[in-house]
């Protein structure tokens, strides 16, 4: 009679854990953690020093800018739009920033009104796609080619310094750390976990994966489709902002030249992290993972001491090669869910 009552209570246990399996081998960030896994174990087999502590840490700091602008097009992807500014965005940032601090204005002052702006530019963008019907893709490709040139303009085409390092927010963003981590990587992971709340926990975060999965429907019952889109693009405008503090902060200069190329960094590390372009799925850890992920292929080509020349087509070839797997990962999953 024991032996009957203890095989009944281990059997919704070993069901409880047979799901729980099942459910993170299947999860939309799983190929993404695979793949930095396997990064790191090449690297590290040829080059036993980029498993170090300290390195793996300057990798994770390294990716917190492109990090901090996945996490917030996270909320735009599924969406079915993209917002392309987000470089921009961040070089503008930091610029007003830094001519503000070195007018002599208060640095949190600063930064707020810094932020402003950005959030600032994520209405814009979401006036030209939900209002006025531009395309997103090209709407906020124009808005990234303003907002750098007005940076450029703004530096007068040169480093804006004169950034009080001494300021207590300037100096534990730029240098601080806890419990042997950066900050910028402690705010990377506070911002990963309200992000993901909101993404999973909260009506807007439901409503963003239902506009993109199926868009008539979200529409048929009664999904504020336009509000949801603008504040997807206001709140991706605000992370591409904070990030671009948190490289001021770091850098201790405006550089209006700063930031190439980190928008398609971004929304590469998102697509491989699980938020597919097609829309409907998200994931902010995912994004998160799949911007670390690529960071660690740029640091460990230079460990194999690849030319600057063939650096950037070899960072590109792993993007497309990781974003293909995915996308057959994706197809295998769908075709599993149908059968």
């Amino acid at each position: 009679m024991t032996d009957q009552r203890t095989d009944a209570l281990r059997a919704p246990m070993a069901a409880s854990e047979t799901w729980s399996i099942r459910r993170l081998v299947t999860a939309d960030w799983t190929s993404a953690v695979l793949a930095l896994v396997f990064v790191l174990a090449v690297v590290g087999v040829f080059h036993p020093n980029f498993l170090a502590p300290g390195q793996l840490i300057n990798v994770v700091q390294s990716a917190v800018y492109a990090a901090l602008i996945a996490a917030g097009l996270v909320f735009l992807i599924p969406q079915n739009e993209i917002d392309l500014s987000v470089g921009g965005n961040y070089v503008l940032t930091g610029i007003i920033a830094a001519l503000m601090m070195r007018s002599g204005f208060n640095p949190m002052l600063a930064i707020g009104a810094a932020l402003a702006v950005s959030m600032g530019v994520g209405l814009l963008n979401a006036l030209a796609a939900v209002v006025i019907g531009i395309p997103s893709l090209i709407g906020t490709l124009a808005m990234s080619w303003m907002l750098r040139g007005l940076a450029l303009a703004l530096a007068g085409g040169t480093q804006v310094t004169g950034v009080p390092l001494s300021d207590p927010v300037i100096a534990f963003l730029g240098g601080g750390r806890v419990l042997g981590l950066p900050a910028s990587v402690w705010l990377l992971v506070l911002a990963g976990v309200v992000l993901a709340l909101v993404m999973h926990r909260t009506p807007f975060g439901y409503r963003v994966r239902q506009i993109g999965s199926n868009p008539d429907a979200a529409a048929f019952s009664g999904i504020p489709i336009r509000q949801t889109k603008t504040i997807g693009f206001v709140l991706a405008g605000l992370m591409a902002g904070i990030s671009g503090i948190v490289a001021l902060a770091f850098f201790t200069v405006g550089d209006p030249q700063s930031g190439g190329g980190i928008e398609l960094f971004a929304v590469a590390g998102a697509v491989i992290g699980g938020t597919p372009l097609a829309g409907g799925k998200a994931t902010v850890f995912g994004a998160i993972v799949g911007a670390v992920l690529l960071t660690a292929v740029s640091v460990g080509l230079v460990y194999f001491q690849i030319p600057a020349t063939w650096a950037q087509f070899a960072t590109g070839a792993v993007i497309l090669g990781a974003v293909s797997v995915d996308g057959l990962v994706q197809r295998q999953r769908r075709g599993g869910t149908r059968h």
